[in-house]
């Protein structure tokens, strides 16, 4: 008959630790349980009785007192598994990953996305590798791999193979031109209709704006001219954007500076901007027309200036004509110039110089040489 188990004999530095995970509790259930186990086991108390002592199976008991006869203290201490053995590995996982960075149709798929269904069943399914793995799994692989859900996202970039030079030269008449140099540009379609926007109201009762079916009253644009050097904004509204209200604006910025010193006139490509009537009477007249680069108008001082009016004019608004919306952009051009460094105007010129960057994905200038 087979000796009974039993702990060897402990030393004084091992009975006086063992002794202390007992009686403090500090060191975790599982560690203080072990413990028990050890000190019964080396008095010479039966597996049988120790397991009742501490509600377990007697070959559990059995199996801590050959650990720790074997690796001593270390047996306090279980190198579990934890759970099942793992169905997919490293290699599966990177697949997982590229395949739901691909789209469907490389996989020969009639649709133009993945949903978590459509992609654990296609992972299933797959005659090259097959991976079986739930939606939940699945969804917790692509988090821990910094994959989600987004919307897509257009991007455009210039074909203008002057680019680079007209940048520059942008760049050079803000810097040594300030005080003569202007930006416009045309803003709009202007449509009367409710604008959807923001402001304080009770909490779960927003403004509620009437819906609009017909649209009768047409578009307008708001072509504005922003003066860089002493930052100020003015325009009109007119009913359409052309060569005649371009030179119009042309003419009035000229007549602003009367002195016949040369102006600059920051303007996009649009092709009411660069009319020859324009560009002639702007070499008549010592005034220099700066294009922007093509499919670049974020590059146009201006731009950032028109986030203002659409926040605090257009949203949040239903004007009942155009004459009403004319009215009120002139009174906020009128509160603007009073009040061009108010905080309010700066957060929204802000947001807008954001929302060109995030839309164009494109940055003011270039990276400078090294």
């Amino acid at each position: 008959m087979a000796e009974p188990v039993r702990a060897r004999r402990l030393t004084e530095d091992e009975g006086r630790r063992l002794l202390n995970y007992v009686r403090r509790g500090k060191q975790g259930t599982i560690r203080m349980r072990r413990a028990v186990i050890i000190l019964a086991s080396s008095s010479g108390t039966p597996a049988p009785s120790i397991a009742r002592l501490v509600a377990a199976d007697p070959d559990t008991v059995r199996d801590v007192i050959h650990d720790f006869n074997a690796r001593g203290l270390a047996a306090l201490d279980p190198s579990w598994a934890g759970g099942r053995p793992r169905l997919i590995g490293p290699d599966d996982i990177a697949f997982v990953v590229a395949t739901a960075k691909a789209r469907p149709a490389r996989a020969g798929l009639p649709f133009t996305r993945w949903s978590l269904r459509k992609l654990a069943a296609h992972l299933h399914r797959n005659p090259h590798r097959r991976v079986r793995i739930g939606r939940e799994r699945l969804r917790q692989i692509l988090r821990e791999h910094g994959i989600s859900f987004q919307r897509t996202r257009t991007w455009k970039t210039s074909n203008d193979p002057a680019f680079d030079a007209k940048l520059d030269r942008i760049d050079a008449v803000l810097t040594r031109f300030p005080q003569r140099c202007f930006a416009f540009d045309q803003f709009g379609p202007l449509s009367i209709r409710p604008h959807h926007g923001s402001g304080w109201t009770p909490r779960k009762h927003p403004d509620r704006l009437p819906a609009t079916y017909r649209r009768t009253h047409g578009i307008r644009y708001f072509h504005g001219c922003h003066s860089i050097g002493d930052d100020r904004l003015r325009g009109v509204t007119s009913r359409r954007k052309g060569g005649d209200h371009s030179l119009a604006a042309l003419k009035s910025i000229r007549a602003a500076r009367p002195d016949g010193a040369p102006i600059y006139v920051i303007m996009d490509n649009l092709s009411a901007n660069k009319t020859p009537r324009i560009l002639g009477w702007a070499a008549d007249n010592n005034v220099e027309v700066c294009l922007t680069p093509t499919y670049a108008s974020w590059a146009n001082p201006i731009e950032p200036q028109f986030g203002p009016l659409r926040t605090f004019v257009i949203a949040n608004s239903v004007h009942p004509n155009h004459t009403v919306l004319a009215r009120r952009l002139q009174e906020h051009l009128r509160w603007r110039n009073a009040n061009a460094r108010h905080p309010d105007v700066l957060a929204a010129q802000r947001r807008e110089r954001a929302r060109i960057r995030s839309e164009r994905h494109q940055r003011w200038g270039r990276p400078h040489a090294a």
